[in-house]
């Protein structure tokens, strides 16, 4: 007597809670950015079809309680999906960040290519552990922080730099292309 291999138990059902956990997990990674961030619209949106495609799923894996093969489907998917929610929300670069650059150099030239290029800049007179500094505070879109760091090591090499997330922001210079779009974010503030 010959047994047939049972392909979609095995292999396609797996396979499809494997893509579906990428789909929910990369959905609620997402999802935790926005909230982190403050999007109260697009938060909800991306729960709610994180929560139906993990139902449908989950009721799946339910109905194969003996098959190992949706097991590792499903522990795969929610790997690759944390994995693919951290690309993406690094490609698209949401938010604002400041970046703090303290130097005992001259800065003369630094702070005049970030202002040539729209980054609004604050510049302070400190005391350093070594003596006298610079503290140059600019706010910058994330997907221009690249450039930010490129200006400040061609200018300054040895500057010491920090950058950290901001929530919210009201006023202040910026990019042409970042000002639309804090315009059309926030059309209140601006």
């Amino acid at each position: 007597m010959t047994t047939s291999f049972d392909y979609y138990n095995w292999l396609i059902l797996p396979l499809i809670i494997f893509a579906s956990r990428i789909g929910d997990v990369t959905l609620g990674t997402l999802r935790h950015v926005m909230m982190a961030r403050g999007n109260k619209n697009a938060a909800p949106i991306l729960g709610f079809f994180e929560v139906l495609i993990w139902i449908v799923v989950v009721s799946q894996v339910m109905k194969q309680a003996n098959n190992f093969a949706c097991y590792i489907g499903w522990a795969g998917g929610f790997a690759l999906g944390n994995y693919i929610g951290l690309l993406i929300e690094e490609r698209i670069a949401l938010g604002l960040q400041i970046i703090r650059i303290i130097t005992n150099q001259d800065c003369g030239e630094l702070i005049a290519q970030l202002r040539s290029k729209d980054h609004g800049t604050t510049v302070v007179d400190a005391q350093g552990a070594k003596g006298p500094v610079k503290i140059i505070l600019t706010v910058v879109k994330r997907k221009n922080i690249e450039l930010v760091i490129k200006i400040i090591q061609q200018n300054n090499p040895d500057a010491f730099y920090s950058i950290e997330d901001i929530r919210d922001v009201k006023r202040g210079v910026f990019s042409k292309d970042s000002r639309s779009l804090l315009r059309k974010m926030f059309p209140s503030q601006q």
